[in-house]
């Protein structure tokens, strides 16, 4: 006799289990990044590795999101998004198990980029699943998962260096190898939600709960939840698409700048390396709070085109702040960057609300992505190569100020009220 009960025999109920799935691996998104900044001065002397090449390592994300990013609807369509994203977490492990301890700056690139990897599959297929498991709750939903996001790059940038000097004696090799640890600690949750390939719905009228089971045996007869690659649908003709990723490109442009070398910045202007490395953690401390109330204000909005507007004012007064003087008023110019850093959950917001349904979602994701990382990439090697040609950060902030007016125009662009699919 077959049971009518939707209590599945493992027991697990997928909405808090996605809750959980989206909070650990977003904390994963960033470290792998941000713990870099504050001991890149110490990894360079060791690895022997000049500026440009320095600046080539903070464009590595770009890259990896860029071109593995773009692979991800296509494998979400083949093993659903909760697999793929369980691929890309062991693969993030293990790229920072093994890079602290590459020989040269050859291998260290390379494990870095297989880090990288796993989290651009990570990164285009998060907003997938929450228009999948919370359509009713976009907004709110991607402004948790950026909360975790942020509180993951503010904790690595401000304890991996205080952790090398205090607990590993030094070895900035342990002090940038203990992340995997984090990240391994995400795999489990995605294991599990790599069953299931059913989209939770929001509650029925008259459900106690609106819970949706893990229930293997469904999982294998409904379609990937990715559903991606049977459509026609052309964004490369959608203007509200290219907007989407040119916004995505320069905000991300600017963010890796940040990430890769603000602490040396501030290293540069006579600040110890633990200070540097909290000023850095500050930045992405503010998104904690920012980023939920951004995303949830956003996802109520038919527009978003004022908010990006004023978040890049704020980048060009942070930027033209360390323009002037980084000792002058650092704490100021942080907190004016950790407010402009809000076009990451901006643009994730902006992302699932353009888009119709999951599959369309997913579709925009990956091309918005891969597009925008693959705009970003010259921008950090620029950086390095300007910083290592001048010996002054003056020529590449004012870039970076420049930057900030045509983010702004893209940003204006795709916050109108519009839907693609």
């Amino acid at each position: 006799m077959t049971s009518t009960s939707t209590e599945p025999r493992t027991g697990v109920k997928i909405r808090p289990l996605a809750v959980v799935g989206l909070v650990l691996v977003a904390i994963n998104l960033r470290p792998a990044v941000t713990s870099l900044g504050p001991v890149l001065e110490e990894v360079r002397a060791s690895l022997g590795m000049s500026a440009a090449v320095a600046g080539l390592l903070t464009s590595v994300p770009a890259v990896c999101f860029a071109l593995v990013g773009s692979t991800a609807p296509l494998l979400a369509r083949r093993w659903g998004t909760g697999g793929v994203i369980a691929l890309g977490t062991t693969a993030l492990a293990l790229g920072l198990a093994v890079r602290p301890f590459a020989g040269g700056t050859g291998s260290f690139l390379a494990l870095t980029a297989l880090a990288l990897a796993g989290i651009a599959l990570a990164n285009v297929l998060l907003p997938v699943v929450v228009k999948q498991r919370f359509p009713d709750r976009v907004g709110a939903m991607t402004g948790l998962y950026s909360v975790a996001l942020n509180l993951g790059a503010s904790t690595a940038a401000a304890v991996t260096v205080p952790l090398t000097a205090g607990v590993f004696g030094g070895d900035w090799r342990l002090g940038l190898g203990v992340w995997a640890v984090i990240a391994a600690a995400a795999l489990p949750a995605w294991i599990l939600l790599a069953r299931d390939r059913t989209p939770s719905q929001p509650a029925p009228a008259g459900s106690a709960s609106g819970e949706v089971t893990l229930d293997p045996a469904a999982a294998e007869a409904t379609t990937p939840v990715a559903g991606v690659g049977g459509g026609t649908l052309q964004l490369r003709r959608q203007p509200i698409a290219w907007a989407l990723a040119v916004y995505f490109g320069l905000q991300s442009t600017v963010a890796y700048v940040i990430m890769g070398w603000l602490p040396q910045i501030f290293r540069d202007a006579g600040l110890s390396a633990r200070t540097a490395g909290l000023l850095f953690a500050v930045t992405a401390l503010l998104g904690v709070p920012l980023s939920f109330v951004l995303s949830t204000l956003a996802g109520r909005l038919p527009r978003q085109s004022g908010i990006a507007v004023l978040i890049g004012l704020f980048g060009i007064a942070g930027y033209a702040g360390l323009w002037f003087d980084p000792a002058a008023a650092p704490w100021l110019w942080v907190v004016l960057l950790g407010v402009a850093n809000c076009s990451f959950p901006l643009v994730l917001t902006m992302i699932a609300l353009r888009g119709r349904d999951a599959a369309t979602v997913s579709r925009l994701s990956a091309f918005a992505q891969s597009t925008g990382y693959l705009l970003s990439v010259p921008g950090p090697i620029v950086v390095g190569v300007l910083y290592d040609h001048t010996g002054s950060w003056r020529i590449p902030l004012a870039l970076l100020t420049f930057l900030m007016v045509p983010q702004m125009i893209a940003g204006v662009l795709a916050g109108r009220d519009r839907q693609i699919g």
